[in-house]
């Protein structure tokens, strides 16, 4: 592979975008959650956060114009990087044309908001492939309205990144690092931290993106941790588990857990778990631990196990 070449254009500039968008009569697309950065030393903090090496297969969901994509490409084994909107994907095909080692996909990262699209994890595995010494990651700037499935589904997906570098809401950030009993703390904040290090690494205002949001945002740095995966019996359930758990996070633990289980496990079964781990009817989800929640998870799913006979059991009633 030829050494490759920094892209004509990366001072992401509101003169420079306004220009592009002018040329192609286009405005920022709200409904894709188009927000550029446009402050270079935050674009370039991004990069260096993702701790890009040659041996990594980077992808970035949102190309925008390109601009973080070069940087990333310069340091990186290969990028793959997502758009969904035709013309921007266009005008940085043009901004990418000297870098070889680019892969541009036009389409919806997203096949639900459960799932990846089988196209970016397929070409995610392909590059894998290519070397053995490869490792994955996730760099970018992500729209909005994509920022929770993409992170929540990544842990769950047959490629599971080493680390994740984004920018999202800093609502969303708060979220992802809340501790038990804050308002804050909730599903996401324990799916996430149950199998990574999560860690914030700057505080945005509004005035660093074009156009401006209506809110702060963070650039949040995500690690995977192998170990901890690997403790869950099953990690399936308890993604739903803690889904279901913290559904009607206000209301007592014992009425949500039967709410949960019910068709599954009765009452007096319920309780017996809750008696096994001395956890009262006065208890709420939100008090609990992380390692409380994942041994009570366990519990439970040993209590259905024993229950209905299933080797595998999925939780009937998951929560939103």
């Amino acid at each position: 592979m030829t050494t490759p070449k920094k892209p004509k254009q990366n001072r992401q500039t509101i003169s420079y975008l306004s220009q592009r968008f002018e040329e192609v009569g286009l405005n920022p697309n709200k409904r894709h959650g188009q927000n550029f950065l446009i402050d270079l030393n935050l674009i370039q903090l991004l990069a260096r956060s993702a701790g890009v090496g040659p041996n990594d297969v980077v992808l970035e969901i949102g190309t925008g114009m390109g601009s973080l994509t070069g940087m990333l490409a310069e340091d990186a084994a290969v990028v793959i990087t997502v758009e969904i909107d035709e013309y921007l994907h266009q005008m940085a095909s043009e901004e990418l044309e000297d870098f070889d080692n680019i892969l541009m996909l036009k389409q919806d990262a997203l096949k639900n908001k459960n799932r990846m699209h089988e196209n970016v994890t397929n070409a995610v595995k392909q590059q894998l492939a290519e070397d053995e010494s490869r490792v994955f990651k996730i760099a970018a700037n992500l729209p909005y309205n994509v920022a929770t499935p993409i992170i929540s589904n990544f842990l769950r997906s047959e490629v599971v990144p080493a680390t994740m570098t984004v920018t999202i809401q800093k609502e969303l950030a708060d979220r992802l690092v809340a501790t038990p009993g804050s308002k804050d703390y909730g599903a996401l904040s324990v799916w996430v931290q149950s199998l990574c290090d999560v860690s914030i690494v700057r505080i945005m205002s509004p005035k660093v993106f074009w156009p401006r949001p209506k809110v702060d945002s963070a650039i949040i740095h995500i690690v995977h941790r192998p170990e901890r995966r690997a403790a869950f019996g099953d990690l399936d359930f308890f993604y739903a588990f803690v889904r279901a758990m913290f559904f009607h996070r206000r209301k007592f633990m014992r009425s949500v857990a039967v709410s949960a289980f019910k068709g599954q496990l009765t009452k007096p079964q319920v309780d017996e778990v809750l008696e096994q781990l001395s956890i009262g009817a006065d208890a709420r989800t939100e008090q609990l631990t992380m390692d409380e929640l994942q041994t009570l998870c366990e519990a439970f799913r040993q209590q259905v196990i024993k229950v209905t006979g299933e080797e595998k059991p999925v939780m009937a009633n998951q929560g939103g």
